[in-house]
């Protein structure tokens, strides 16, 4: 674990160790993007879900399908989904600390893939994720997480938090697609 890592650390660190390589390449970058901008897309989805919205099951019983007339709609299982009360701080505070150890990871690509980034043209594009990622982090004022309505008089800690997520999971879309183009 950590003493393996350490060793390859030092191996890194040694101009005469020619045994440990870090290839900075852009496929390598843009392979650990996509993971991150899935985690960013569960973490928003999460987020967003303290609200409680109607999601629409469009997957259709067979005897249903089958008893649907041309000409007719078919009917579609709404069901309500939304984070219990007493998880949403949990949900809060895991995106907030996710978005904090990003932003670090991130500021570390910029050094370590600083020659990939030049000739795409993306550092500044690097640079907005972590702009994003670092607005997440403002101090919380209140002594609990609230999540009022959208547009109700309590805050909704939760929809800010998923704002920011997701300007920074669009940003991560866009560096990829810089990363893909030749």
């Amino acid at each position: 674990g950590i003493n393996s890592l350490s060793r390859y650390q030092a191996r890194l660190s040694d101009p005469n160790q020619k045994g440990a390589l870090f290839y900075a390449r852009a496929d390598n970058l843009n392979n650990w993007l996509g993971d991150v901008g899935t985690r960013l897309g569960s973490l928003s989805q999460r987020l967003s879900a303290s609200v409680g919205r109607v999601k629409l099951n469009s997957t259709l019983k067979t005897e249903a399908a089958v008893s649907v007339k041309p000409g007719e709609v078919p009917q579609v299982d709404e069901e309500i989904v939304e984070t219990p009360w007493l998880e949403v701080d949990n949900v809060f505070y895991e995106a907030r600390g996710q978005a904090w150890a990003l932003s670090h990871l991130l500021r570390a690509i910029e050094v370590d893939f600083a020659d990939v980034l030049a000739k795409k043209n993306a550092t500044v594009s690097v640079r907005q994720i972590i702009r994003e990622l670092e607005a997440s982090q403002e101090p919380l004022w209140s002594p609990m997480i609230l999540n009022g309505s959208p547009f109700g008089v309590f805050a909704n800690h939760s929809l800010v938090m998923a704002n920011y997520i997701s300007r920074a999971n669009a940003a991560v879309i866009d560096l990829r697609q810089l990363l893909n183009q030749g």
